[in-house]
């Protein structure tokens, strides 16, 4: 029986070699590796050696070697489809029935990645030729031009409207093929699909294997409103499942035993030529949980380096978030954050590999920046705001899922509340005679200091439907999971009521989790137009009457109510709907955080019935309800 290779690649990236052979073998870390006694023979010195980088194993004593299905075949006397069912299970992943269609459609991939090959390599001519002479200027201006060039095998997309497509077509690929690979922009609105890159530096985007997927693109011009534009979802290409060099950074990770996470192609490539390959970076949104799991796999504790500034440490909190749930022994994250006003191609170019290096050193552990994240969002300077500040410090913990790890975070976060409410008790002696601190200060010596640093103080982790109290169930934020959500709904709507807000706030809209299928359609239709221009009223009321998403907004309309509707007229005041738009992206990420809290209350009231986790699930239930309360009170 054959299996496509991209699912059998699924399943590899799904299950470290460590975690199927750990089942079997007892397995001590050693070094970037991990070794043990062989199954095949007996012996007394570990001669077995398990490596997840390299998705393989090797047995000294016996000679064999090779992946997950090779040792489950040799361990277990299955046959390879037995093996490949047996592991697919274990992962999580459907197998496809081996029709004459799923054939078909395996054919198609390899027909798919044939097309893209070919597109990566009109694109580099393109930049070597007459017409791409601008865009080696401005490579040359950042550094990146010989080396670069070849090594990223870097391109350009000329600004003919046709002329990818043309040139494809000359080789025999239909308008269909390119349409599905994501090289044409297409629509019932569109009579004659056009280059989607246009005028733009092209960087080819590998899988794991090597092979280009897809491309981001950066514009030549300042007047485009998409500065960066990326390939579409294709059959060959996820971003959320994908990393940037992943397939160079590999090796190089194996070798230092680390991997550096920066957050652009050309940050990558300047940090790559300046001596530092393990480095990666997410395909233009916020790290991803199969992204983290890329990885770990890479090594035990990523290091973000991210810009100083404000957007650095908002991208730093997210993936906090993101990491959270996830972490487990010897699993992490640290951060190294830039000079404010750096990101690591201007540090790269000014201070070489020493100052990058430098920076990279003084990283932070996660458990540290979750911390500061929370000491900058306020004063301390009242019981109530420390009350608020603990219950801060607290509430993600509860999104860890193993139980050593979060018990251990909620020793560590203890101790240091301790130490941070003694070592404040004198400070009380600076009060004026009436008890107060002098204006302006707090507690801790200082006003707000820095302000929010940029830190988002609500986690985006999606997490699955929750069992709760009958009168809890019946509220809006609880019934997700069964249809569109309201408040996605007025979020998306009040955009396509008001487009001139869509770029404001772009990034939040693209990284929003949603539940419902019309909303996603929907979301995904205002940001196609905004990445194409079409912002105006009139033009974006034409996009939306494709029946695919006509028929997403009546959905969408359908779950709203009075109150919602009358924000969204577009005679209603922009700003006004702004700072509702805002306000309900704060209660959505709220109420998520939530969600994900009320799992592990659950799951520790299970493990132990005691009276403090029955007091945890109350207390997580009655914020879930605030929120309820204060959204409805924002729609009156």
């Amino acid at each position: 029986m054959k299996f496509p290779p991209s699912i059998l690649e699924e399943i590899k990236a799904r299950l470290p070699v460590s975690a199927v052979v750990g089942k079997r073998v007892r397995l001590a870390k050693a070094g970037r590796e991990w070794k043990g006694l062989s199954p095949f023979n007996a012996e007394k010195t570990p001669s077995f050696f398990v490596n997840d980088q390299k998705a393989s194993f090797f047995d000294f004593s016996s000679g064999k070697n090779g992946d997950i299905f090779k040792f489950v075949m040799e361990t277990e006397g299955l046959s390879f489809p037995e093996a490949v069912e047996k592991l697919a299970a274990e992962a999580g992943v459907t197998l496809p029935k081996i029709t004459q269609e799923a054939q078909v459609q395996e054919e198609r991939r390899k027909g798919l990645h044939e097309v893209v090959e070919l597109a990566a390599r009109f694109f580099e001519a393109e930049l070597a030729g007459d017409r791409g002479g601008a865009a080696r200027r401005y490579l040359a201006s950042r550094g990146l031009d010989g080396e670069a060039r070849t090594r990223f095998r870097l391109g350009y997309g000329p600004s003919d409207r046709f002329a990818l497509r043309d040139h494809l077509a000359g080789k025999g690929v239909s308008a269909e093929l390119m349409m599905e690979a994501g090289l044409l922009v297409h629509g019932e609105e569109i009579a004659v699909p056009y280059d989607r890159f246009r005028d733009r530096i092209m960087f080819p985007i590998h899988d794991s294997r090597g092979r280009v997927v897809a491309f981001g693109g950066r514009a030549m011009s300042a007047e485009v409103s998409a500065k960066y534009l990326n390939s579409p979802e294709t059959p060959l290409f996820h971003k959320g499942s994908l990393l940037f060099n992943h397939h160079n950074a590999r090796k190089a990770a194996h070798d230092t035993g680390h991997v550096i996470v920066v957050e652009g192609y050309v940050d990558v490539i300047a940090m790559a030529l300046a001596g530092f390959p393990q480095t990666v970076a997410p395909l233009g949104t916020a790290l991803t949980e199969d992204q983290l799991t890329l990885l770990w796999r890479m090594a035990d504790e990523p290091v973000i380096c991210l810009d100083g500034d404000k957007a650095g440490r908002k991208a730093a909190s997210r993936a906090i978030d993101i990491a959270l749930p996830q972490l487990e022994p010897g699993k992490s994250l640290s951060f190294a954050l830039l000079p404010e006003g750096q990101d690591p191609d201007d540090l790269a170019r000014s201070g070489g590999k020493a100052a990058i290096a430098e920076v990279l050193g003084a990283a932070r552990p996660l458990v540290d920046m979750l911390w500061t994240r929370e000491v900058e969002a306020g004063p301390l300077d009242t019981p109530e705001r420390r009350a608020a500040f603990e219950r801060r410090v607290k509430e993600p913990l509860g999104q860890i899922r193993d139980e050593t790890t979060r018990k251990h975070y909620r020793r560590e976060m203890e101790e240091r509340l301790a130490q941070l409410f003694a070592s404040a008790a004198p400070a009380r002696a600076e009060r004026g005679r009436d008890g107060a601190y002098p204006r302006g200060r707090g507690q801790n010596g200082g006003g707000r200091g820095g302000g929010r640093g940029g830190f988002s103080p609500v986690s985006p982790w999606l997490v699955g439907p929750l069992k709760a109290s009958s009168q809890l169930t019946r509220t809006k934020i609880m019934a997700r999971g069964r249809g569109e959500d309201t408040r996605e709904a007025f979020i998306l709507l009040a955009l396509a009521s008001h487009p001139e807000l869509i770029l404001r706030c772009a990034d939040e809209i693209s990284e929003l989790a949603l539940d419902g299928a019309a909303a996603e359609r929907f979301r995904q239709a205002l940001l196609d137009a905004a990445m194409e221009g079409v912002l105006d009223e009139t033009a974006l009321a034409s996009r939306l009457e494709q029946p695919r998403v006509r028929d997403a907004q009546a959905q969408l309309l359908a779950v709203t109510g009075p109150a919602e509707r009358l924000q969204l007229a577009q005679a209603a005041d922009p700003e006004s709907v702004f700072d509702s738009i805002r306000q309900a992206i704060v209660l959505h990420h709220r109420a998520r955080t939530l969600h994900s809290e009320l799992k592990a209350a659950e799951r520790a009231l299970a493990d132990e019935a005691t009276e403090a986790n029955f007091a945890w699930i109350k207390d997580v239930k009655a914020r879930l309800e605030t929120i309820e309360g204060t959204e409805a009170m924002s729609g009156d």
